[in-house]
């Protein structure tokens, strides 16, 4: 049975990433993904924010077109509201092309990647001294990790990133994603250079309750989604997807989709317990996606790196009050404005009720409010990863 010092379950961002920095590090890493193919089950549209395009490294080659303008639409579609920013705020990646480059990433660092092999379960293992161990090694639990499609694997630690409904975070006792949206899209290829850059933003409880439709392109694909509550999509999120479509705005003479993507997108904010001491939370996994506009892609390039700094400092010293220092009660903090705001949306159950709250953003202080929201810094915290450990 092989040893390592960390099994990443999930080889999307947040754990690619994760995996490549722990590697950079000199850690022996694992990734495992029960998908074949990083191209397939892809669950997000790819929209990055403006402040994860400033801060991170990206390849430009992989982003689509910038994009400034957003229009919001009241469900009688009727005027829109236009905000623009001086910037480009939001740019559409290839999620297929980003997910194989973090994976040559990760790999190149020196951590292995095994797709196609399925989390089943984890076990802690007694604390014993093993023969030889010194310092944190002796000190540290082991976890024997089971997988289908391989030989199990005992980890001195094990990070899930395995989405909003994580196995791993039910298997260590950590807290669960319980607010959760359900997502699904359409990708409509287009012809490069016919449209004009927008994000096309659809308010209307009868296809997305407590949430919005959208339209956005990536200047090869149109993405048209829809979210809401499961609870309240009482016709079924596919028929109306396919209702949606045929009169999204921003759309213009489309061919049959080309690709279907969808899943549950957590909306409850940052979980309170993320780590314990035989593995953490990053991603979806964490409920580190933002309550009110539902991105994930800035928190997880964020979380990872902070995630990476206290995995890292926990194996060198076996100093379980570090991992206190991943501590989501903190950054639900950060968001209390936000999950007041997914409250006010989610209560919006009628499509005149949503044409009043339109209407208020028409106002200066609502027009205002809105582009905070839009084109603001504060999507999600920089994390000061030095506070994981003075050496670091």
């Amino acid at each position: 049975m092989q040893t390592v010092d960390v099994l990443v379950v999930g080889a999307g961002l947040a754990g690619l990433r994760t995996a490549r920095l722990l590697a950079q590090r000199n850690l022996d890493v694992l990734v495992v993904d029960r998908r074949r193919s990083l191209a397939s089950g892809i669950r997000t549209t790819g929209i990055f924010v403006r402040r994860t395009l400033d801060d991170f490294d990206l390849p430009g080659h992989l982003l689509g077109p910038g994009i400034r303008d957003v229009l919001l639409y009241p469900p009688s579609r009727r005027s829109p509201i236009r905000l623009t920013s001086d910037r480009d705020e939001y740019r559409v990646a290839d999620m297929a092309g980003i997910y194989r480059h973090e994976h040559r990433a990760a790999e190149t660092a020196g951590a292995r990647v095994l797709l196609g092999v399925r989390y089943t379960g984890s076990t802690r293992e007694p604390r014993r001294r093993p023969a030889g161990a010194r310092g944190a090694d002796a000190r540290l639990p082991r976890t024997l990790v089971h997988l289908d499609g391989a030989e199990p694997v005992r980890a001195r630690f094990l990070v899930g990133a395995d989405g909003a409904r994580s196995a791993v975070a039910r298997d260590l006792g950590l807290d669960v994603n319980r607010h959760l949206l359900v997502g699904a899209e359409l990708l409509h290829p287009i012809a490069t250079g016919t449209t004009t850059p927008a994000f096309h933003c659809v308010l209307d409880p009868r296809y997305a309750p407590g949430y919005l439709g959208w339209v956005i392109d990536d200047g090869h694909h149109a993405h048209v989604g829809i979210a809401g509550y499961p609870h309240a999509m009482r016709a079924g999120l596919r028929p109306l997807l396919e209702s949606f479509a045929a009169t999204a705005p921003g759309l213009a003479a489309p061919t049959g989709p080309i690709e279907r993507r969808g899943g549950p997108i957590p909306v409850g904010g940052v979980l309170r317990r993320l780590a314990c001491p035989t593995g953490l939370l990053v991603g979806d996994a964490a409920g580190a996606v933002s309550p009110l506009t539902a991105g994930g892609l800035d928190p997880c390039c964020r979380m990872s790196a902070w995630a990476a700094a206290i995995t890292l400092a926990y194996l060198r010293t076996g100093d379980e009050t570090i991992l206190r220092r991943y501590d989501g009660r903190a950054l639900r903090r950060r968001f209390r404005g936000r999950l007041l705001l997914r409250r006010t949306f989610a209560a919006l159950g009628s499509p005149a009720a949503t044409e009043a709250a339109v209407a208020l953003l028409r106002t200066p202080p609502g027009r205002a409010l809105a582009a905070r929201v839009l084109f603001g810094d504060g999507s999600f915290p920089t994390l000061d990863v030095r506070q994981a450990s003075p050496a670091l």
